[in-house]
C-alpha cells in the first residue's frame, strides 16, 4: 500500500509570540508603561502558513524542531486541538518565542529571538520521509532547513519561500530568495529599490514569478519573462482592522492555494489580499483562518466592488 501524500509541507518557523498592545511603536518616556492584558499564542510563520493551508482545505505536513518546554507544550497541544499534522525534533534550544508590539492601528514590530545556533541543521533521516511525500514545499526563513533544497530540486518537488522584510542584501535570505520557485517578501525595506530586487530575485534565481506585499498599499508582482513589475491595490477590509499579525502568511497561502487550482495570477493576487485582510481583523498571531468556502464568498465580494 503506497504512502499517502502530502498537498503542501511546511518546513520550519514554530514559536510562540507574546502580543503587547500599545498605543503606539516607540519606547515612551519613562521606565514603565501601564497596557492591555499580554497573551501568549502559537506563532511564527510557518505555523501560519501549515494552519492557513489546513483550513483551506490542502493535506498538510508541518516539521521543525520543538524544545521540550512548556511553550513547545503549548504549541503541540494547539496542533492536536487543530488536527494539524506536525513532526519535530526536540531541539536542546528550546522553542522560539518572540514579543509582538501592536500599536492602535494594528500594526505590529517583532522581536523575535536567535535561539537556535546559525549551524543547526534538521536531520535528512528525519525530513526525508517527509519530503519524499510532498507536492509542494514551503520553506521559513529559519535556516535550519536551508540544506533542504538540494532535495527538493533533485525531486523535482516546487518550492516557496516567504523572506518578510529582506533589505535585498542580507545573505540568510538569499539563499532561500534564489532557490526558491515561488517567492514573496515585504516591500516594507525596498520601496526606493523595488524594481531592482525584484528584478535580482528572477534574473539571477530560479523563481517563477516574486510577490511583494505593501500593506494597504496592495502589492507588486514580477513573473519571470515580464520586464515590468505589476502593482494590485489593496481590497478593503470587510472588518475593522485591529492586528496585522499573520497577514503576510495568510496572503501567501491563499495566493497559493489558488495557483495550485490553476488559476491566473490576478485572481491568486485577489485570494492573497483578501485573506490578509481577513487576517487583519482578529486580535493575536495566528488566531483565526479563513476557510474556502469563505475565501471564494469574500473573493466574489471583493471583485464585484472592483
Amino acid at each position: 500500500m503506497s504512502m499517502p501524500h502530502y498537498d503542501v509541507l511546511v518546513v520550519g518557523g514554530a514559536g510562540v509570540d507574546t502580543v503587547v498592545r500599545v498605543d503606539e511603536l516607540r519606547v515612551p518616556p519613562g521606565d514603565s508603561l501601564q497596557v492591555p492584558p499580554v497573551y501568549d499564542y502559537v506563532a511564527h510563520t510557518g505555523n501560519g502558513v501549515a494552519l492557513g493551508w489546513h483550513a483551506l482545505g490542502l493535506t498538510t505536513k508541518f516539521i521543525d524542531f520543538l524544545g521540550d518546554d512548556p511553550q513547545g507544550r503549548e504549541v503541540l497541544a494547539a496542533y492536536a486541538r487543530y488536527g494539524l499534522d506536525f513532526s519535530h525534533v526536540v531541539s536542546p534550544h528550546g522553542t522560539p518565542r518572540g514579543v509582538n508590539l501592536v500599536d492602535a492601528r494594528g500594526r505590529r514590530f517583532s522581536f523575535h529571538d536567535s535561539r537556535h545556533p546559525a549551524d543547526l541543521r534538521l536531520p535528512s533521516d528525519f525530513y526525508l520521509p517527509h519530503l519524499e511525500r510532498a507536492r509542494h514545499v514551503h520553506l521559513s526563513i529559519i535556516g535550519h532547513n536551508r540544506d533542504l533544497y538540494e532535495d527538493i530540486h533533485r525531486l523535482g518537488l516546487t518550492s516557496s519561500t516567504d523572506l518578510h522584510d529582506w533589505d535585498g542584501v542580507n545573505p540568510h535570505h538569499r539563499t532561500y530568495a534564489l532557490s526558491s520557485d515561488y517567492v514573496f517578501l515585504s516591500a516594507a525595506a525596498i520601496h526606493d529599490r523595488l524594481d531592482e530586487v525584484l528584478h535580482g530575485i528572477l534574473d539571477e534565481g530560479r523563481a517563477r514569478f516574486v510577490v511583494a506585499t505593501d500593506g494597504a498599499d496592495g502589492c507588486h508582482l514580477l513573473v519571470r519573462g515580464e520586464a515590468k513589475v505589476r502593482h494590485f491595490p489593496a481590497v478593503r477590509p470587510e472588518r475593522p482592522v485591529v492586528d496585522s499579525n499573520g497577514a503576510g502568511d495568510a496572503f501567501v497561502t491563499a495566493f497559493l492555494h489558488a495557483l495550485f487550482e490553476g488559476r491566473p495570477l490576478d485572481e491568486c493576487v485577489l485570494a492573497g489580499s483578501v485573506s490578509g485582510a481577513f487576517a487583519c481583523a482578529s486580535a493575536g498571531t495566528h488566531t483565526e483562518f479563513i476557510d474556502l468556502p469563505g475565501l471564494r464568498a469574500a473573493c466574489a465580494r471583493a471583485s464585484t466592488a472592483e
